[in-house]
């Protein structure tokens, strides 16, 4: 039975420590596929020990690299498909629908109940159209997958929509470099996340591999990678959540080693958002600093979130604790994630007594009605991020429980552990 989390603080809300966060799961996820499709030229260092970064790094090292080869001799088919099960993990489900397009063999491609009721047809049409042989093994446009491989190019030009999930442009551009006609990509519409496209096509650069950006369209010849190593940084994701401690805390200073101030992470975005609720950031010797200056700037704009949806569980928890009127934009590819958390918001702000309405995409804080009870309960609808953007509330609640605490897994394992090296006291229920 899965246990909760009971979560204080108690005494004087002075945060000082220092938190040394495992490496990023956007670049982790990025740099083992990147090494399979190298054929292991590439060498991954600090992986990170999220339970999506390991399911991944697990199901690459079952399926081996022996069999990748793509070209016209190589449709070598087994008689029966391989289960490649994901479990819950997102990123690794849209990576591997395009990975396992070009790799030699069949297979079944498949997750959770929820990772059921994400999209995926979008993706999996685009690699259709390039030559991939894909079917939905049940529901249309949505996981599981038939994968017949590898791909019979067709086509090295592609149009996909930007608006939906940075994480379909950039499996693709990861296999570009290793098709015979290369590929193609014209994005039609406002590219979401762009960051992460951008952290993509980086990493891939790192690795010898060139890409052409003009206008909407983004091209990738065939080419091969370069021996190397992919050197992973700390999650700046994961780095968010202290942010937020020290948003909510009376003072703080709190160190978060070999963390760059220039980071591929679109994450990273969070120290110039935070700079609203007064939280600076420093660059230290070995990493950064983040403290509470006790200053809050003007938060009436409307805060737009498009580049950094994974951001915003954070900050709008932030924002409605600290008693903001704020608006947010952006939000879109909030439904369709671990669980819609739109909704999970507007479920759990409303405990504290604040609302979240939509209007024409404009999302709007009202905390009029704000009010903090001795203790809460907290679901997380499986979802890690909900659990961690909830959970410093208890700088302001004297108990905060957290229900399903198992689920930091996916990103953050050590999160309860190192809120109690910040003060915090966490028990299990």
């Amino acid at each position: 039975m899965s246990k909760n989390a009971l979560v204080s603080f108690n005494g004087t809300k002075n945060i000082n420590t220092e938190i040394q966060l495992t490496g990023s799961k956007s670049e982790c996820n990025r740099a083992l596929i990147i090494s399979a499709l190298s054929k292991k030229l590439v060498k991954v260092d600090n992986l990170s020990n999220a339970a999506d970064t390991v399911t991944l790094n697990g199901i690459l090292n079952k399926l081996g690299i022996d069999n990748s080869e793509l070209g016209a001799d190589s449709k070598l088919k087994t008689a029966n498909s391989e289960l490649v099960d994901v479990g819950p993990a997102g990123t690794a489900m849209r990576f591997l629908s395009a990975y396992l397009s070009a790799k030699n063999g069949n297979f079944l491609l498949t997750g959770t109940e929820r990772m059921k009721q994400r999209p995926i047809g979008i993706l999996a049409e685009a690699l259709k159209t390039i030559g991939a042989d894909i079917s939905y093994a049940e529901a249309e446009g949505f996981p599981p997958l038939n994968i017949n491989g590898p791909l019979n190019q067709k086509t090295a030009e592609v149009k996909i929509k930007g608006d939906i999930s940075s994480q379909y442009i950039s499996a693709l551009l990861m296999i570009a470099p290793i098709l015979p006609q290369g590929l193609t990509l014209e994005i039609e519409g406002e590219l979401t996340s762009k960051p992460y496209v951008d952290m993509t096509l980086d990493m891939l650069a790192e690795v010898g591999i060139e890409h052409h950006w003009n206008g909407n369209s983004i091209s990738i010849e065939p080419q091969a990678f370069k021996p190397g190593t992919l050197v992973v940084e700390p999650d700046w994701s994961a780095a968010s959540y202290w942010y937020s401690i020290a948003a909510l805390a009376d003072e703080a200073e709190i160190s978060l080693p070999a963390l760059k101030e220039k980071s591929l992470q679109g994450d990273s975005q969070i120290k110039n958002i935070m700079k609203i609720f007064g939280i600076a950031t420093s660059k230290t010797d070995n990493g950064i600093a983040i403290s509470n200056l006790g200053l809050s700037l003007d938060t009436k704009q409307v805060l737009d979130l498009k580049t950094c949806p994974d951001l915003a569980q954070t900050i709008i928890v932030i924002a409605a604790a600290l008693g903001k009127n704020m608006a947010f934009t952006g939000l879109e590819t909030l439904k369709i994630k671990e669980t819609d958390r739109i909704a999970a918001l507007q479920n759990e702000l409303a405990k504290i007594g604040v609302t979240l309405t939509e209007n024409n995409l404009i999302y709007t804080l009202n905390t009029d009605n704000l009010h903090f009870p001795d203790k809460i309960t907290i679901a997380t609808y499986e979802d890690h991020r909900m659990a961690m953007a909830f959970a410093p509330l208890a700088l302001l609640i004297k108990e905060v429980e957290i229900e399903e605490m198992q689920v930091v897994e996916k990103s953050y394992p050590y999160y309860w552990e190192d809120l109690k090296k910040a003060g915090f006291e966490v028990k299990e229920i």
